[in-house]
């Protein structure tokens, strides 16, 4: 039994040493193969030279001339004309106008609403008798004074001109005909109360709002509608003050700037109205400081205009292009080709230039400059990861933009 173990000994220790073996072949292996590939790796070579190559670039050239920048400004559609249309006489509502009703349009002098003037129709003939009276009277007093002036000259004696006054009845005279004047205004008031139980449409309007119907009881100064003018509404647009001075603000028979007004938002694409810049309203806007300015807007509601003009509406929020006043003699690119420090990239010989400018004016699309750009230069218009002073750039058309001259050791 004792012989048994070392023999099983003896086959644990072949099996661990071709354990051994087999791993140690293994890492050989391995070593080997990397060996071989590490030392038949292709190699970059030098040539001996670097080549230099160009940026690829677009280009555009400014316009020369005189032009009109355009201000871009948002703004509220506000009535020209407003009114709270009310009674001037008290009495029970009787009968509207066919076109009193909201969003009804109405023309100047169309009745909106009658009232019971049947005892304002008493109060003329009260008025017209009364004043028939007093005209009797004065005839009367009348005959009574050329009865005394007779009597006064059969009498044929002077008396001082207070006693002449009194013999004469001219107090009389004079209080009689103060009567006939008082009747005759009390007739007036009667007459024009009685006009009043019509309340007619002050001017060509659009009524937003009805306060009455038939049977209401009015005083004076009931609300009885609320009206805005046809004929013009005013857009109230703010600007920043900086840009006033490019707007024209009508003087004398100079028109106002012209004003282009849309609706992105509810209009079709490019639908617009025309404006005309009318007033600079003297107080800055609120917390923005911005210059508050009014546009004016004929036949707002598009009545007569022709199909697809679409009408403003109140409280309407709109966007408005004004046109600026003319600036000569520059050069106008896209304002996105303004670089930093107010500079253009010029590409002049196939190098980058920085080229500082001096701008009179910016819009919300172009620029326009005054000094250091002709409309010669070749503005790049390609934004450039890197940005040097003579950097080499090429345009796509250009075949050789790269050539043994730019090779460099």
């Amino acid at each position: 039994m004792n012989s048994e173990i070392p023999a099983v000994k003896d086959d644990n220790r072949r099996g661990l040493m071709r354990t051994l073996v087999i791993c140690a072949v293994l890492i050989a292996a391995g070593a080997a193969v990397l060996f071989v590939i590490y030392n038949t790796e292709p190699t970059a070579s030098r040539d001996g030279a670097v080549r230099q190559s160009a940026s690829l670039v677009d280009v555009t050239r400014g316009e020369y001339g005189t032009f009109r920048p355009t201000i871009e400004a948002m703004g509220t559609v506000r009535p020209a004309r407003e009114i709270s249309l009310s009674a001037r006489v008290e009495g029970e509502i009787v009968e509207l106008g066919d076109s009193f009703e909201p969003g009804g349009f109405v023309d100047a002098g169309e009745m909106l609403v009658a009232i019971d003037d049947a005892d304002y129709r008493i109060a003329v003939e009260q008025r017209d008798s009364a004043l028939e009276q007093a005209i009797a009277e004065l005839e009367i007093e009348r005959g009574e004074q050329q009865a005394a002036r007779s009597d006064y000259e059969s009498f044929n004696r002077d008396l001082p001109p207070e006693r002449r006054a009194l013999v004469l009845r001219e107090p009389q005279l004079r209080a009689a005909e103060a009567n006939v004047e008082s009747a005759r205004a009390d007739l007036r008031q009667a007459e024009l109360d009685l006009e009043r139980t019509s309340v007619e449409a002050p001017f060509a309007a659009h009524i937003l709002g009805r306060e009455v119907n038939v049977g209401s009881q009015v005083t004076p100064g009931t609300v009885l509608a609320r009206l805005v003018g046809l004929d013009t509404y005013w857009v109230e647009a703010t600007v920043p003050v900086t840009r006033l001075g490019w707007l024209t603000i009508p003087d004398g028979e100079e028109p106002g700037s012209d004003v282009e007004i849309r609706n992105r938002s509810a209009w079709p694409e490019g639908v617009s109205r025309r404006g005309e810049v009318f007033r600079m309203v003297g107080e800055l806007e609120g917390n923005t400081r911005l210059a508050r300015i009014l546009v004016s807007v004929d036949d707002p509601l598009a009545r007569d205009a022709g199909p697809g003009t679409p009408p403003l509406m109140m409280g309407e929020y709109v966007q408005c292009r004004i046109e600026g006043r003319e600036i000569a003699d520059v050069v106008r690119i896209e304002r996105q080709y303004i670089r930093d420090d107010e500079t253009v990239w010029l590409m002049v010989d196939g190098r980058l230039v920085i080229q500082p400018v001096s701008i009179a004016f910016q819009d919300e699309t172009y620029a326009y400059v005054d000094e250091g750009l002709s409309d010669d230069d070749r503005v790049v218009t390609t934004r450039l990861a890197t940005v040097r002073e003579g950097l080499r750039l090429r345009l796509d058309e250009d075949e050789d933009a790269v050539t043994a001259g730019d090779v460099e050791a």
